[in-house]
Order: structure tokens, then sequence, then C-alpha cells
């Protein structure tokens, strides 16, 4: 059985796309998340009023972008056991596209990318922001959400 880790990503704007904040947890609860550096005449307007302001709310979360691979990988080496695969969990596209990225498209092949959007439960997702008190919009916080509204869907045979 493959380890999951849930992740999500903040970024500067569809258009001229860059990471920002990368949050990812695994589905036993280990948490990993960092903030980049980005350039700020890239952020839209809605970046600007609903993620600029979450930033900094976790200490010793800034990293340099030279560092980011290194440090993903040493936090999935911690958290993989006895050579197992890592299901890298997103519910958006462009999430998967920014870990690459960050990964320097370099991802271990013990890595595999899963789209699970369709097992994401809204309201549960929803539910746990309220829950928590926590804003979405932190890459942190939403996969925390991500992983708490995640529904394995069972497979139906005719």
């Amino acid at each position: 059985m493959a380890r999951k880790i849930f992740i999500d990503t903040e970024f500067t704007d569809f258009l001229d796309c860059h990471l920002i904040s990368l949050g990812m947890v695994a589905g036993t609860g280990e948490e990993f998340y960092v903030e980049v550096p980005y350039p700020d005449a890239a952020c839209s307007a809605f970046v600007r009023e609903a993620v600029i302001p979450l930033l900094g709310s976790i200490e010793d979360a800034q990293c340099p972008f030279e560092e980011l691979r290194n440090r993903i990988l040493n936090w999935l080496s911690l958290i993989r056991h006895d050579g197992e695969i890592v299901e890298i969990c997103f519910d958006f596209q462009t999430d998967w596209d920014l870990f690459n990225d960050a990964m320097d498209y370099q991802v271990p092949d013990w890595c595999c990318p899963r789209l699970i959007a369709r097992n994401i439960n809204e309201l549960l997702r929803y539910s746990f922001h309220r829950k928590n008190n926590l804003p979405e919009h932190h890459a942190l916080y939403d996969a925390r959400a991500n992983r708490y509204a995640f529904r394995e869907r069972q497979s139906v045979t005719s």
C-alpha cells in the first residue's frame, strides 16, 4: 500500500505562475510547510488580498528556492518506510506542476502523482476550515483540509 502525501500550493497568478508556499501532510499526520521568495509584481489582486496576509504565520517556514528540493527530499525520506511508494495527492493540476518545479523536475521514481479532486468531499473540506478556525488559501491548512476530506472511492464492477 502506498503512503499518501496531501499537498497544496499557493502561487502568484494563473498566467504568471510562481510558487509562494507549499504545504504537505502525510496520511499519518506528519507535516511540511515552506514559503519561498516570489516576484511580488506577478501576484494577482486575489493573491494580494487572500494569500499574502496569511504568510509568516508559521515559524521557520522561510526557505530559499535553491534549498527547496533538498528540504522536500529530506522530509519525504523521513516519513517513507521500507521502500514504499509515496502518492503525491493533489486536487489541482497546478499543485503538481509547482511541486515538480520545486523538485527541479527530478521527482524520485518512488513518488507517484495522484489527482484526487474527485475524492475530496467539499462539505468536509469546508467544515474542516470552519471547525478549526483556519483560513482557506494557506497551503498547509488546505493540505490538512484535503487530508481530512479525502475519501477513497470504491471501484464499481459490472
